[in-house]
């Protein structure tokens, strides 16, 4: 009975999506782009706005263009330089107070992943000033616009400049999880490759198969629409022609924009299609050991898909064709076995573990819990995984 009445609130949730207010954020592309968004803020009748950021990209000078440009067409700017990795609810209040003491109005969130989501959250306590992030948990608790967002990612891999939700931890209970809203879909995205020719290696790789997590969970569960099916299709194919150039010869710009591109492929595709499993355990992972998303993302797909097993074997295997993995008498089982073995090959070509480390026997009940309640019954995933499912995949990533 259980299963069942996930599949009824997924199929609900389904229909009722076609009635939101999807939008895809205006998109500046190519080399040194980020010279061009100061005169879009101006045009926009912005005259001040808090740049959310993090230590390191302050350090690396990667924000300097922008911070000129801004001043030459007389954009005043307060910058919030303390983003932690996982970003938490004290990360959001802080550059809310910045943003209300300093009469901002618009925000532009510069980073990865964490600057990116801790953004939205600002956005979303602007429009709703009487709410708590912990009210916002979960979907649709937003419903209002927030101030105009520009999204510049710094890495190739978390799709948040494109994606409804915001991941947030909180630091007293260590619980990770996501406000998901329509209005917290950035209003416009720069997609400029040289902020990521500098990326280590293992950040290129492991947000890299992030995004491939993102375009894998949202191909093969069972909210996909025309649209969304094509996204994942592009952003794969994308992805493993290009990720590991990428990882292994960070100077190669096209290999650096055609993983950007992916990323927003990923991202348009899973915030319309969901992810799955991968993401919940993920999130957990984050907010008890802090563990990198994307290499928590990593190492966990492989694991997942396999348990997934016969529900997921038609998508994967046509997967498998799209990147040239099948050969003409493979049955569809053998397809999607072979694409599952090229993600732990890619993996292993890119130096990412098989295990997580750091789990404590202690934690793995909670995890259950909370990964069970982010996912069932909101993700529509090929198989629903019960309480004994979810431990057992926890065991095995378990160093």
């Amino acid at each position: 009975m259980y299963k069942l009445y996930c599949r009824i609130y997924q199929s609900v949730f389904k229909a009722f999506a076609y009635l939101l207010p999807w939008r895809e954020p205006e998109v500046i592309r190519g080399e040194n782009s980020l010279c061009k968004l100061p005169r879009l803020i101006i045009s926009k009748d912005i005259d001040k706005v808090l740049i959310v950021t993090d230590k390191m990209i302050a350090s690396l000078g990667l924000m300097d263009k922008l911070l000129m440009g801004l001043t030459d067409v007389g954009v005043d700017y307060i910058v919030y330089d303390e983003t932690v990795p996982n970003p938490t609810i004290e990360n959001i209040e802080d550059a809310l107070r910045l943003y209300k003491s300093n009469n901002c109005r618009g925000i532009v969130a510069f980073g990865g992943g964490s600057p990116l989501d801790c953004a939205k959250g600002v956005g979303a306590r602007v429009a709703r000033p009487n709410k708590s992030i912990s009210q916002m948990k979960g979907v649709f608790k937003v419903l209002k616009s927030i101030p105009p967002l520009f999204a510049v990612p710094t890495t190739a891999g978390t799709g948040s400049e494109t994606t409804i939700a915001a991941v947030i931890t909180d630091g007293r209970t260590h619980e990770k999880y996501a406000i998901s809203d329509t209005s917290l879909i950035p209003h416009y995205a720069v997609l400029d490759p040289m902020l990521t020719v500098n990326l280590p290696p293992h950040i290129t790789s492991t947000t890299g198969i992030d995004a491939l997590t993102h375009a894998v969970e949202a191909y093969i569960g069972k909210s996909n629409t025309k649209k969304t099916k094509k996204y994942s299709r592009d952003a794969v194919r994308l992805i493993f022609a290009n990720i590991f150039e990428a990882y292994s010869n960070g100077k190669n710009l096209a290999a650096r924009k055609n993983m950007q591109e992916a990323s927003f492929l990923a991202g348009l595709a899973f915030t319309r299609a969901y992810v799955g499993y991968v993401h919940a355990i993920a999130h957990t992972l984050g907010g008890f050991y802090s563990v990198p998303h994307g290499l928590a993302n990593a190492i966990i797909l492989p694991y997942v898909l396999e348990f997934y097993g016969e529900s997921a074997h038609k998508p994967l295997a046509e997967l498998a064709d799209l990147v040239g993995l099948s050969s003409p008498d493979d049955t569809l089982e053998k397809k999607a076995v072979k694409f599952i073995e090229a993600i732990k090959r890619l993996n292993k070509s890119m130096d990412i573990p098989t295990k997580v480390s750091g789990i404590l026997e202690r934690d793995i009940s909670l995890m259950v819990k909370r990964a069970l309640a982010e996912s069932n019954p909101l993700y529509p995933v090929p198989k629903i995984m019960s309480r004994d499912d979810m431990t057992k995949i926890y065991h095995v990533i378990k160093e």
